[in-house]
């Protein structure tokens, strides 16, 4: 049984290919959108989806979000006494949907399609692959998220041939995907982005527009520090009201001063025009490689929660000229991509007519050195030997010479990337060649081939041949980083597995408590001490472990918090 896994920044969603069709399957709480939070509890037990998630705001310290953005990064994140890599937060996220999967199943899950930016690069695709291994998952494909969207909404399309432009904004990645479909074959034109741009940016600048002009009568730079989860908790809900509304207001009490900011549709516009140009950058390029216009397209599409807001519709509209298309689900249409995938890989009857095909999307090659002017040298040059928005799987050669006749090595530094120089460039390895003795001190008359052949898989071989002489060299570079020894992900994964997590079926009373405490938090005076006397009265039930109390309970302290929650400013 293999499934289909949107690993998001913000939500993650599972899916399975079952009776010809992709189904989505719910968590343990009875949702399909799982948030990619993690917290550590007060007994050091660990929290995944809604209950950490509700802990952001009351448990800031104790509790981590976004942490794709940083996979393959050195960060590390220390949630009390515990200390996290992104990958191993990860982890914990495809734990969790793992378990919610075998749940749903009622049998053992070990293999997944999981989807990933697709301007990832691949010291970032590497790192999600450790992180599924840590969460006893085989990996049988990593998809490109916009492609896993075209795959849902082509689906729907395989009876025509089109071209069309997927717009992907999740919460912490922007994708962009050409692709054309015909006679049953979806052929992936041409792919761009920026993975440090999504849906948080837009929250991350209310947040900054209400510290602006929210400003105490002695104004200090550490004043709102303390208060930043709860801004960020209110900046969410702002922008979030203002998908439906003209307007929305932010509001934060602090030291009995209430600061408010009225935001309308009109200002947040403003305020987001700074990251306008960051979309259109990634869109001009795509289309570029791609050698489409965007009015010859039949469609585009818009995937990923972020596309709701109607500043980036409207954006949208006005780049393109055109309305985009929004007729499936932009929280589930990656996540049911990522099924028909599996599918595929499972070799379902049902699925034996699609047929996908994928681009590289960096370009990749090696350092060299070039004469600018007569004796005068610059090195560190980037010589791409596949271009970027190439068809995989592909082999590509360059021919090199060495600089001078007295040398008797080469050494090839093998990069990814658009830079010019290198060392703006990742680099994914190395190959040193020994020149052959016959070529003493002609060495600039020998010629190197370099063949650069990679697959889909993002296995990437380099063989290395000189004319006239036997010499062969090759490296095999699978997804360009770091791997990772048998030993070195078994650590991991018992580490992670000796962690104290709360049972599934205690999802819906972790996800309440944590909810009263996020209430709590965000409250003053009288609420506050209701609120409290509910949580010292709900902890006291559980403590009980009496199942049939604690099912009353969980009623009875749901409809209490509805209340408040009613009663909020929105």
């Amino acid at each position: 049984m293999i499934i289909g896994i949107d690993l998001g920044t913000t939500h993650s969603l599972l899916a399975i290919w079952q009776d010809g069709e992709a189904k989505l399957i719910p968590n343990a709480l009875g949702s399909l959108l799982t948030p990619s939070v993690v917290s550590i509890d007060k007994d050091g037990a660990i929290l995944v989806g809604q209950a950490a998630k509700e802990r952001l705001i009351s448990h800031p310290e104790q509790t981590a979000s976004i942490f794709k953005r940083f996979m393959s990064s050195q960060k590390v994140y220390r949630l009390g006494t515990q200390r996290f890599s992104a990958e191993e937060l990860s982890a914990l996220v495809l734990k969790s949907l793992k378990a919610d999967a075998e749940a749903y199943l009622g049998e053992p899950v070990t293999e997944a399609v999981i989807t990933v930016p697709a301007y990832f690069n691949d010291h970032q695709r590497q790192a999600t692959k450790h992180a599924a291994q840590m969460a006893g998952l085989n990996v049988r494909r990593l998809l490109n998220e916009p492609t896993a969207a075209a795959m849902a909404y082509g689906l729907h399309e395989m009876d025509k041939d089109s071209e069309f432009l997927v717009l992907d904004l999740g919460g912490g990645t922007f994708d962009v995907t050409l692709l054309e479909l015909f006679s049953g074959v979806m052929e992936v034109r041409a792919s761009a982005g920026d993975n440090s741009l999504g849906g948080e940016d837009f929250t991350e600048l209310l947040v900054q527009g209400f510290i602006g002009r929210c400003q105490p009568s002695q104004p200090s730079h550490e004043f709102w520090q303390p208060y930043i989860s709860l801004l960020h908790g209110e900046a969410e809900t702002c922008k979030r009201t203002l998908t439906h509304s003209k307007q929305a207001t932010m509001t934060m009490a602090v030291d009995g001063v209430v600061y408010t900011w009225q935001v309308t549709e009109a200002a947040f516009e403003t305020l987001c025009e700074p990251l306008f140009q960051r979309f259109r950058d990634p869109i001009e390029r795509a289309v570029r490689d791609a050698k489409l216009r965007i009015k010859t397209l039949d469609e585009v599409v818009l995937v990923g929660g972020a596309t709701r807001m109607p500043v980036f519709r409207q954006l949208m509209t006005r780049l393109l000229g055109r309305f985009p298309s929004v007729q499936l689900n932009p929280d589930e249409t990656i996540a049911i991509g990522a099924a028909i995938q599996a599918g595929l890989v499972a070799e379902d009857a049902a699925l034996d007519e699609v047929i996908l095909t994928d681009v590289s999307p960096y370009s990749m090659g090696v350092d060299t050195t070039i004469e600018i002017r007569e004796n005068q040298y610059q090195h560190g040059v980037f010589a791409p030997i596949i271009e970027r928005n190439t068809v995989i799987p592909t082999s590509k050669v360059h021919t090199f010479f060495p600089m001078n006749d007295q040398q008797t090595k080469v050494q090839f530094n093998i990069y990814q990337g658009e830079a010019r120089l290198t060392r703006d460039n990742i680099k994914l390895g190395e190959l040193s060649v020994s020149l052959p003795a016959s070529y003493r001190g002609k060495a600039t008359e020998l010629p190197i081939d370099v063949r650069f052949s990679y697959d889909i898989n993002g296995l990437l071989e380099v063989d290395i041949d000189m004319t006239d002489s036997e010499q062969r060299y090759n490296l095999v570079i699978q997804n360009g980083a770091k791997q990772l020894s048998y030993d070195e992900i078994k650590i991991s994964k018992d580490r992670l597995s000796n962690l104290k997590v709360h049972p599934r079926d205690q999802a819906q009373n972790r996800s309440l408590l944590a909810r009263a405490e996020r209430l709590y938090a965000q409250r003053l005076g009288y609420e506050r001490e209701q609120l409290a006397r509910l949580i010292g009265w709900y902890e006291s039930i559980l403590d009980a472990q009496d199942p049939q109390q604690i099912r009353q309970a969980n009623a009875d302290l749901g409809q209490s918090l509805e209340q408040f929650e009613r009663e909020d400013w929105f």
